[in-house]
């Protein structure tokens, strides 16, 4: 089969590999249909190490089963799946509490030997990873639950655990996928105020669609000025951080408001970050987020984008296949695409 390898910094190709096999009974085997590049495969096409064997790419994705385990009841072949970004039994201690990225049995698909910018992907602990789409499914509401495999469950995680509830203000920090879902969430949450902080036009319009009620485009001590400006100098109930680099971060902290919430799901990309006087403590501000488990969301948000209440596959606004995928990477690194899709 194809699949995708990173093998450094700007360094994508799509090779030929193995075909994925069962492995463990609990497996599947599924025919990607659909997948797409994330904002967070950006991280290491940027400062990866250089690898000689490459690296498979991809966690986001829906496909067709073709190969069930043995003990897998849950899944039947020729069923249309939507696949997460960690699999997980939904069972365990930590899954059954919500944080099926915590699972015992649990990992992550990036990186291993069966990703899914890939033609095929072998599903592990497939019975708790795996979501049916209902037969039928209309091709066209495709995008939307692409979405529901990351960026969207990611966005509503970060508005949920901030606390976005009606009434409250909430700042966006970035507008990538994550952050302009992120919007959507606290919307859908409730929340009164949605303050969008991005730069790039074509994707606050968006954000704006989505339920900000303003768009900060300042950075750093300018952007925190506006914000506090924005909320009568009081700061922001929630504030997510959906970036993953340290001026974000610092951002974040300086336009929280007394008691506030940091939430934050942009992969940290430092390792040290201010919690003192200044950034948390001062203020009573609570710090949270992480890496969102989607498996928790998942049956949740799927009626809603069934029946179009929600729309978050308007993300999408590239499409290639699997042998120009190098050129989906090139282009949402420039900023010249928000999400592409990619159709192994």
């Amino acid at each position: 089969m194809r699949a995708t390898l990173m093998y450094g910094p700007g360094d994508v190709r799509v090779e030929e590999v193995p075909d994925p096999v069962i492995e463990e009974p609990t497996d599947a085997i599924i025919r990607m249909t659909y997948t797409c590049v994330c904002g967070s495969d950006l991280h290491p096409y940027h400062s990866m190490e250089p690898s000689q064997d490459g690296v498979h790419m991809g966690h986001e994705g829906i496909g067709v089963v073709e190969e069930v385990g043995q003990d897998i009841t849950a899944l039947a072949v020729g069923d249309t799946v939507i696949v997460p970004f960690s699999w997980s039994d939904n069972t365990c201690v930590y899954c059954r509490e919500g944080f099926n990225t915590s699972c015992v049995h649990g990992g992550f698909f990036d990186g291993a030997p069966s990703a899914m910018q890939a033609e095929k992907l072998r599903v592990p602990q497939a019975d708790g990873t795996a979501v049916v789409i209902p037969k039928g499914t209309d091709e066209s509401l495709m995008p939307s639950l692409l979405t529901l495999a990351d960026v969207y469950p990611t966005g509503y995680h970060a508005a949920y655990t901030g606390g976005a509830a009606p009434g409250k203000t909430v700042t966006v920090i970035g507008d990538g996928a994550v952050g302009l879902l992120t919007v959507l969430a606290a919307r859908q949450l409730g929340a009164k105020t949605i303050i969008l902080m991005g730069r790039h036009t074509t994707r606050t319009d968006l954000g704006r669609q989505f339920g900000a009620t303003h768009v900060v485009a300042e950075r750093g001590a300018e952007g925190i000025t506006k914000v506090l400006d924005i909320t009568a100098g009081e700061g922001s109930h929630v504030v997510v951080e959906a970036v993953g680099h340290l001026p974000a971060y610092e951002q974040a902290y300086g336009v929280i408001r007394p008691g506030g919430t940091i939430s934050r799901v942009g992969v940290p990309q430092y390792d040290e970050a201010d919690v003192g006087f200044t950034a948390l403590w001062g203020k009573n501000a609570t710090l949270t987020g992480g890496p969102a488990a989607q498996r928790r969301y998942i049956e949740t948000a799927l009626p809603e984008v069934l029946s179009g209440a929600i729309q978050p596959g308007r993300v999408f606004d590239r499409e290639f296949g699997l042998d120009d995928i190098a050129q989906a990477y090139r282009l949402m690194d420039s900023r010249q695409a928000l999400k592409v899709i990619i159709r192994p």
